[in-house]
């Protein structure tokens, strides 16, 4: 495809230099991976696709069913609460499909990540568009993502009080006009990016029609629900499905976006502008990482130098760099310690709005 041609759809690659930072020697002369270590990495396997969305359909399955048995006691609790993280990891598919990684087929891969966004409430044409920006501009006066997690430590009140307004549903009407490319202020540079205003015509009729499908679905559901098992079934609907998406999820989504971004100290490189946070280790590093990071998306430098790597190669992406020394100085960080760094008092005297 021409520049011409995909303007306006295109993941760019990051071309600032990758020796940001003191001891990063030589990474620049490493800049790419050669085309033949590179080329594995980037193949798509319609397998492992398939069993990453199956896997999490039928997790989602299991406890929708344990919620509906043993409604409507306490255990209901539990039920949302696993919803919530399932949720979660059905939005990193929806990021995979955006990017064009779940399967080799445009029309599949489509097809699929709409749906998979559709459940959850979100445009997946939409969110493409938006993460376009993200990825091509990180950090920069384009990135609709600073508002979300730039300037950070702000404060650890700060922090929880977010948190808190996201746990009690407070912010979900936010998370859901993002995914609906709605201009967000970046506290920054006090300017309102305009994610839909940077993409081709094709990429911006598809993502209207796909709001629309969101807002059809999301308005037949309860009827449906309520159709098919009365009030105990409308009930269930909105106890084991929307009340996570707007009250569990939400911090999650939060969480995980400041500790890929947040906190950070060096914009001039995507080594340093992104972060990759260990998971493995210690058994709450191990129960953080699976809350946080499902379908390896923990591994975020690497997902920003080479983003068409899909997440079932970023591991062996990330092992090849760090043995080639690319990922010496970078952001790759404990996530007890990101943690420690999100959660710090603020920088500045500067009070965000966000």
């Amino acid at each position: 495809m021409n520049a011409s041609a995909s303007r306006g759809t295109e993941f760019r690659d990051d071309l600032r230099p990758l020796a940001a930072r003191p001891g990063a020697h030589n990474a620049a002369a490493r800049r790419a991976l050669p085309a033949a270590e590179l080329e594995p990495l980037t193949r798509l396997d319609a397998r492992r696709s398939v069993q990453a969305v199956a896997g999490s359909l039928v997790s989602i399955a299991a406890v929708l069913a344990f919620g509906a048995a043993v409604w409507p006691s306490w255990w209901v609790v539990l039920a949302v609460l696993v919803i919530g993280r399932q949720q979660q990891a059905l939005f990193v598919l929806v990021h995979e499909a955006a990017h064009y990684r779940l399967f080799a087929s445009r029309g599949w891969n489509d097809l699929v990540g709409r749906a998979l966004g559709i459940a959850g409430g979100v445009s997946m044409c939409t969110y493409r568009v938006t993460h376009r920006l993200h990825h091509n501009h990180l950090y920069g006066d384009e990135d609709p993502d600073t508002a979300l997690h730039g300037g950070y430590p702000r404060g650890v009140a700060y922090l929880w009080r977010k948190l808190a307004q996201d746990v009690v549903g407070w912010n979900a009407w936010k998370t859901f006009a993002y995914f609906f490319g709605s201009p967000a202020l970046n506290t920054e540079t006090n300017r309102a990016s305009r994610p839909l205003d940077d993409t081709s015509p094709e990429l911006r009729s598809a993502a209207r029609r796909d709001r629309w499908a969101v807002v059809a679905f999301h308005a037949g559901a309860p009827m449906l629900a309520f159709a098919c098992g009365g009030s105990r079934g409308l009930a269930l609907y909105g106890v084991l499905w929307a009340l996570p998406l707007v009250t569990v999820l939400q911090p999650i989504l939060r969480l995980r976006a400041i500790c890929e971004h947040g906190a950070v100290t060096d914009l001039s490189s995507p080594l340093t502008a992104a972060r990759t946070n260990r998971t493995w280790g210690s058994l709450a590093n191990r129960l953080l990482g699976w809350l946080m990071f499902p379908h390896h998306v923990n591994y975020h430098v690497e997902h920003h130098l080479y983003p068409a790597v899909p997440h079932y190669h970023l591991p062996a992406l990330h092992r090849l760099l760090a043995e080639k020394g690319a990922l010496e100085g970078a952001e790759v960080r404990d996530l007890r310690e990101t943690l420690s760094r999100v959660f710090a008092p603020k920088r500045s005297t500067r009070e965000a709005t966000t």
